[in-house]
């Protein structure tokens, strides 16, 4: 029997954004596109062209995404044409090829928050719709409050929704907006509007104020809609969104869904979800949810005891799903026999070929988990672990020794200035390198980049480009974790830690990983 289509639709990157802390730079948005493309996610919002500057400049071009790149923004203003809303020419100018606009679906909104009348609104719909058609625009009618509207006026709600999708909407998305509504009204209120619009053409897009965004997903595709809207790790405004992190895999490995529909994430793409989860939080410079479902480190973890001695003998015992089939592993506290098939899983990512029973394996799996126990986080990191594992399977070359390092801090004319000096050994030649930056990391950067010898030409197109600094524990004595994003002029990037409870030192490992990482790629050997 075949399976129906169901789509997913991320929203990390626009409603996400509304999450309090949480500000996406250009590159930040870039990156997780990148995770999301990898995941198998249908439709990537990107955020409001106009908006902002990163959002502008974000929509100037073409992202050649697998994903249908998709701009947010209003639908057409009552008392304005198409041609003089400029908010709405911005929409239709984006480079994308999908538009969601947000419309008010409850007339008490159209009253208050708009000020015109409810056939104002309805034409406004009306008209957006059929102006981004004939821009060429896979259009999107997000139907905001649209289950607290439906409630109070079922007959408007249900008007607003018929008058997108008889203009030409692919998709109208019907919203709790407030996150009030529970999954038994959502699933009642849907049946009711498959009467006038197809469930092909319908979407969820649900807040999670009362834990229930996921449930209240799962109950609109039961009752009909085919595609779903949230966020990575369920972030948003307020509580935040649904969150597709728990909704993919419950999709794509629960018999009840599994057998009816499919999605864009096989086997292969979910089983990178939990790296993907990881990293984003990174990314946010946030720790990851211990106890978060599928992906958290405790999501399959089991104390010694009666659990233990059962999951050992049959792991279906306390476990729903295969904690690999997530990218997940099995954490059985009184045992370190876990987490080899996902060191071979990263392993085969990498390119590295090695066999089950290579017993460097072992070794190297102490030292990850040992570094992990001291601060390390590899999920964001993925440069840093590859350095790693081919340094324990032999495979990094011995370009330069780090002889000592130094930084001074000082102030100048109501300035601060500082200058880092960095001795390193390749070869039998020595090179004393200073640099001066506006921090010390950035010091540091330009003086270990500065002269490398006959390493020099590999890394001339090497670049910082992001920092981040997270405290692991309490204390002027604390350990630092450093996260550094490097790229080079081929469009390349990549991530390294450091760990030290002296943050230039944390900084000084992340960057000479840096360094290290671009030579390996590159082919480069000890003799070039």
């Amino acid at each position: 029997m075949s399976r129906e289509r169901l789509y997913l639709f991320d929203t990390t990157l626009r409603d996400g954004q509304q999450t309090p802390g949480i500000d996406f730079s250009l590159e930040d948005k870039l990156i997780v596109m990148e995770l999301l493309d990898k995941l198998g996610i249908d439709y990537i919002e990107g955020g409001y062209p106009g908006g902002n500057p990163t959002d502008t400049a974000l929509f100037a071009e073409e992202r050649n995404t697998r994903a249908t790149f998709t701009a947010f923004g209003m639908t057409k203003r009552a008392g304005r044409s198409v041609s003089n809303d400029t908010g709405l020419q911005q929409l239709l100018q984006a480079k994308t090829t999908a538009t969601c606009f947000v419309a008010k679906s409850w007339d008490y909104h159209v009253r208050v928050a708009l000020g015109c009348t409810n056939d104002e609104n309805l034409d406004s719909i009306r008209l957006t719709v059929e102006a981004a058609k004939a821009a060429g625009k896979e259009v999107l009618i997000d139907c905001e409050h649209f289950f607290d509207g439906y409630k109070a006026n079922p007959a408007y709600a249900l008007a607003c929704a018929e008058v997108a999708y008889k203009a030409g909407a692919r998709w109208v998305v019907l919203c709790d907006t407030n996150g009030g509504t529970l999954p038994g009204e959502v699933a009642a209120i849907v049946r009711a509007v498959i009467t006038s619009v197809p469930g092909s053409h319908l979407g969820i897009h649900a807040h999670n104020d009362t834990e229930q965004a996921v449930a209240n997903s799962l109950a609109a595709v039961d009752a009909g809609v085919r595609q779903i809207q949230g966020t990575l790790n369920g972030i948003g405004e307020r509580c935040g969104n649904a969150n597709l992190v728990s909704i993919i895999p419950t999709l794509v490995l629960k018999k009840h869904y599994a057998d009816r529909f499919e999605t864009g994430v096989d086997a292969d793409r979910l089983s990178q979800l939990t790296h993907i989860s990881r990293a984003f939080e990174e990314l946010l410079n946030r720790s990851p949810d211990k106890q978060a479902p599928y992906v958290g480190k405790s999501a399959f973890a089991t104390k010694a005891g009666i659990h233990a001695s059962a999951l050992m003998k049959e792991p279906e015992t306390y476990e729903h799903v295969p904690p690999e089939s997530v990218g997940n592993r099995r954490n059985v506290l009184v045992s370190d026999q876990a987490g080899k098939s996902n060191l071979i899983a990263a392993l085969q990512r990498m390119g590295v070929a090695v066999a089950k029973d290579d017993p460097r394996l072992d070794g190297l799996l102490r030292d990850v988990k040992d570094r992990e126990a001291q601060g390390y986080a590899y999920d964001g990191a993925d440069a840093s672990f590859e350095l790693l594992a081919r340094r324990a399977l032999g495979g990094v070359p011995k370009y330069f020794d780090v002889i000592s390092f130094r930084v001074i801090v000082e102030q100048r004319d109501d300035e601060m200035i500082s200058e880092a000096v960095v001795k390193v050994k390749v070869d039998d030649q020595v090179y004393l390198n200073a640099g001066e930056g506006n921090g010390p990391v950035n010091a540091l950067d330009v003086a270990l980049r500065k002269d490398l010898g006959k390493y020099q030409r590999y890394i001339d197109d090497m670049e910082l480009s992001d920092f981040k600094v997270r405290i692991l524990n309490g204390g002027t004595g604390a350990t630092t974790r450093v996260l550094i994003e490097s790229r080079d002029g081929k469009g390349n990037r990549w991530f390294t830690v450091g760990v030290s409870p002296n943050i230039v030192d944390a900084s000084f490992q992340a960057l000479s990983d840096a360094l290290v990482y671009k030579l390996v790629r590159e082919g480069v050997s000890a003799t070039d």
